[in-house]
Parts: C-alpha cells; sequence; structure tokens
C-alpha cells in the first residue's frame, strides 16, 4: 500500500505496511510477562482468533528467550555515562597578514 502525490521536485510515494502479528505478540511481550494477559493484549490490537493469538505468542515466547541479551554488572553499582562534547564548527576570523611589508635583510 503506498501513497503518491505531486512535489516541485517530482512524484513521491511513501509505503505504508500495516502491523503484523508479529509486531502485535512484541508489544504485548513488552507490556506483560503473563502469557494470557499477552494473549488478550494481542486480541485486542489486531483481529484474531483466541488460538491463532495463543499460538502466536506461544512461537514467539520461545524465539524471545533464545535471543535475550544480558549486560552483566555489578549490582547496585551505578552505570557510568559518557558524555562526549563535539568541538562547534563555528570559524573564527583569522589576522590578515600585512600586506607589502617586506622585512629589511
Amino acid at each position: 500500500m503506498s501513497e503518491v502525490w505531486e512535489t516541485k521536485d517530482g512524484r513521491r510515494r511513501v509505503r505504508r505496511d500495516p502491523p503484523t502479528l508479529e509486531d502485535a505478540v512484541l508489544a504485548a511481550q513488552g507490556l506483560s510477562d503473563d502469557v494470557g494477559a499477552q494473549i488478550e493484549i494481542v486480541m485486542s490490537l489486531m483481529p484474531v482468533s483466541t488460538e491463532a493469538a495463543r499460538s502466536a505468542v506461544l512461537k514467539m515466547g520461545q524465539r524471545k528467550e533464545t535471543s535475550r541479551v544480558t549486560i552483566a554488572g555489578r549490582s547496585g553499582a551505578p552505570r557510568a555515562v559518557v558524555v562526549e562534547r563535539r568541538p562547534s564548527r563555528s570559524v573564527t576570523p583569522r589576522p590578515k597578514a600585512s600586506v607589502g611589508y617586506r622585512g629589511r635583510i
């Protein structure tokens, strides 16, 4: 599904993809850890049956555990935040060199 319109630079087109069942399952997993609640959330987001929602949640639940990344650290220790200052790109005027001056040797 795409939308096309004319601009001064020519035709422009934006592709619009409707959300998928996997998107709804990922959203439900982010909102709740309970499988029953995830099924209810998927059913409220997408027009699917209970069985389709349950199978998608269980299939994505198995995949979720294998792809989880954990960052190990000391418990209770604050995390370090690094802030780097980027130098400004403003141009500073340079002093003009004297024109026509030649020192005597």
